[in-house]
């Protein structure tokens, strides 16, 4: 990985500045969920993770408690997680669906992953002044990978987040894979999140007609 991404990450985990979920990240990390109580949870900020020189951004909404929080990757050991990399896989941009742990050799391919919030937030919602803190981060990471051509948001949250930050005007409506044409190209997609798939309202054909319009949009680029 490159100097910069090392040098982000030692910001990210060593940040404090949102004294609520400095106490609630540690908290569930000290108290853990029953089915992982052998593992030593992370309970730190979570950097994201993936190709450098990706042609493709994905940006979540924040870590799960007992997902992120614990595994210390973004979008790892939860259902989210499984349902974004078995799609990643499907379409080409991971070697593997895997979604366990950190050292479980999944690697992304023309693909990188992030957050608005590298913190688990109580009841997964964040306060606006914590995503305004947390924006430094994602501010970064769009300015340093400089191949991205396309880029997914997943859920409201992301996409409105990722909207302000590059100055969309006007702003641009939120809807299921609806694209935005612009450089980069913009995606919006429902958050796998439980309550998005066990509901139906996101399916995983769904899921995976995102992912199908990420290929024909790089398509369309290396025609250019």
């Amino acid at each position: 990985m490159p100097r910069w991404w090392t040098s982000l990450c030692g910001r990210v985990v060593s940040c404090r500045q949102c004294p609520r979920l400095v106490a609630w990240r540690e908290q569930v990390a000290r108290q853990k969920k029953p089915a992982y109580r052998n593992w030593g949870y992370w309970g730190r900020p979570v950097p994201g993770w993936g190709d450098p020189k990706a042609r493709l951004l994905i940006i979540g909404l924040a870590p799960a408690a007992h997902g992120a929080n614990r595994t210390g990757r973004m979008f790892t050991g939860d259902q989210s997680g499984r349902w974004l990399y078995r799609a990643l896989y499907r379409a080409g941009f991971a070697n593997q669906p895997t979604w366990e742990h950190r050292n479980d050799g999944l690697m992304l391919r023309d693909c990188y992953v992030t957050a608005v919030l590298r913190c688990a937030p109580p009841g997964n919602k964040p306060l606006p002044r914590e995503i305004e803190r947390c924006q430094v981060f994602l501010r970064e990471e769009l300015q340093r990978l400089t191949n991205v051509q396309v880029v997914i948001a997943l859920g409201r949250i992301a996409f409105e987040t990722y909207s302000r930050l590059r100055g969309l005007t006007p702003r641009p409506a939120f809807a299921h894979n609806r694209r935005y044409d612009g450089r980069p190209v913009l995606i919006a997609s429902y958050h796998p999140s439980r309550q998005n798939t066990n509901t139906g309202k996101l399916t995983e054909a769904m899921f995976d007609a995102v992912f199908a319009q990420v290929r024909k949009v790089l398509s369309e680029w290396a025609r250019r």
